[in-house]
């Protein structure tokens, strides 16, 4: 089962500069037939299999593919919900 949200880890050629943003899932299957994930805004989107790996869709034009992107998933809890905080 994949998990409701991931932070996606974006890294340049180096790996040494690293962008993270959170995504959640969507609605939508990708071409693959994995979930599409997508962040608050809509900009970032991603299928990401159940073997946490990634695929980056164009939102928009202009968008250049990005080769180095790790996939993390996230407790399925609301980190702003008391009750789903670990014990």
């Amino acid at each position: 089962m994949n998990p409701l949200r991931y932070e996606l880890v974006f890294s340049d050629s180096t790996g040494s500069a690293q962008d993270v943003v959170i995504v959640e899932r969507t609605p939508f299957t990708g071409s693959g037939g994995h979930p599409v994930y997508s962040d608050a805004t809509g900009i970032i989107r991603a299928e990401i299999s159940d073997r946490d790996e990634v695929r980056i869709l164009a939102s928009g034009g202009h968008q250049q593919p990005t080769q180095s992107v790790l996939a993390r998933p996230l407790p399925d809890t609301d980190p702003k919900d008391p009750a789903g905080s670990p014990a």
